[in-house]
């Protein structure tokens, strides 16, 4: 398969950037569908925005372990451990 070149716009920034046909091939490769949304720049932005993300220090309401999440809790709601929360059915 043949690749060209591609000028794409940034979703965040809206600057136009490169989809090189060499990025083309590789995204092939892996399997993915979906072109790149955001340049360089943004995308190491949210990366590191990403890594930054809060997390709060919780006791399980089942097992008593302590453990952390990626929200604030509310009191009103019970907060499991990766495990507990596992044997819960979803709503």
């Amino acid at each position: 398969m043949s690749f060209e070149d591609k000028t794409l716009k940034c979703v965040d920034c809206g600057d136009d950037f490169a989809f090189t046909a060499r990025e083309q091939e590789f995204y092939a490769e892996k399997g993915f569908e979906n072109e790149p949304k955001r340049c360089a720049d943004c995308r190491r932005k949210f990366k590191e925005a990403k890594s930054e993300r809060k997390s709060f220090e919780v006791v399980c309401a089942d097992c008593g372990a302590n453990t952390t999440v990626p929200f604030e809790p509310k009191s009103d709601r019970p907060v499991y451990c990766r495990d507990c929360y596992a044997k819960h059915p979803k709503a």
